[in-house]
């Protein structure tokens, strides 16, 4: 079989973190998988929701928006202020981003502070969601090390790293990390969220117009703890990276853009 990349069935597109693109944010990155690719930013506001207040919940919150821009995909996508509502796409991946990053993150000891995450698609090719996550998670990582670093907490809230991929049956076979193509025409899709230590967050799984067996499905699993290991590793490697001084972020943004 094969893909229209020339990859193996278990192999990741190339997958790259560039730190620190967005200087306002407290912690922020540019992921990409393959020719998708996601600025995703972490801003830290000293408040909490009006519905924590009032319901006296101890700790802090953290939550996601996510965004494609007019220019992320082959014909224009309209802009959700434009249409007077966000579409239900964009809804159900921004509530899936805050899910999967809540999972790991110690709310209580975040204090009386708001994690915004922004997850912004600047070019799409399929896994968008999945890439958001995975750098949403490495934005949060830098932003808290940030409040650690300014004496704001003592110690991290983020427990581990999470990370999505996605798996699919392409073909008549399970392959890992689809991209737009193998979306468009895979028979199976699955978006698979698991922490560092390969523990299951959320398994999105569904047949296009098609049905698929247990071997199936664990297989798909398997490849996808297979994606998740690989990226952690490069997961950690872009939060210390970030640590470093800083550079020029928009000359390594438009460089990242000229590959």
């Amino acid at each position: 079989m094969n893909r229209p990349d020339s990859r193996s069935v278990d192999a990741l597109r190339p997958i790259s973190f560039l730190p620190n693109v967005a200087p306002h944010a407290t912690g922020s990155v540019l992921v990409s998988f393959g020719d998708t690719r996601v600025i995703c930013a972490c801003t830290v506001e000293e408040d909490v929701p009006r519905w924590m207040k009032y319901q006296k919940v101890k700790g802090g919150w953290l939550t996601a928006e996510y965004n494609m821009l007019p220019y992320s995909t082959l014909e224009r996508k309209q802009r959700d202020i434009t249409r007077g509502k966000i579409d239900g796409r964009s809804s159900e991946i921004q509530r899936l981003i805050g899910r999967s990053i809540r999972a790991v993150v110690d709310l209580k000891a975040l204090g009386q502070r708001t994690l915004w995450i922004d997850c912004d698609v600047l070019q799409a090719d399929g896994g968008t969601r999945t890439a958001s996550i995975t750098g949403g998670c490495v934005a949060v990582a830098i932003a808290i090390n940030k409040l650690i670093a300014d004496g704001k907490l003592k110690q991290s809230p983020l427990k581990q790293l999470v990370a999505g991929i996605s798996a699919g049956i392409y073909k008549d076979t399970a392959v890992l990390d689809l991209n737009y193509p193998e979306d468009r025409d895979a028979s199976v899709d699955f978006n698979v969220v698991m922490t560092e230590d390969l523990n299951f967050v959320e398994i999105q799984g569904s047949g296009e117009e098609a049905t698929f067996s247990a071997e199936q499905m664990t297989q798909m699993l398997e490849l996808s703890s297979v994606g998740v290991t690989e990226i952690v590793k490069l997961q950690k490697q872009a939060i210390a990276d970030a640590d470093k001084p800083d550079g020029d972020a928009l000359n390594d943004l438009a460089a990242a853009f000229g590959q």
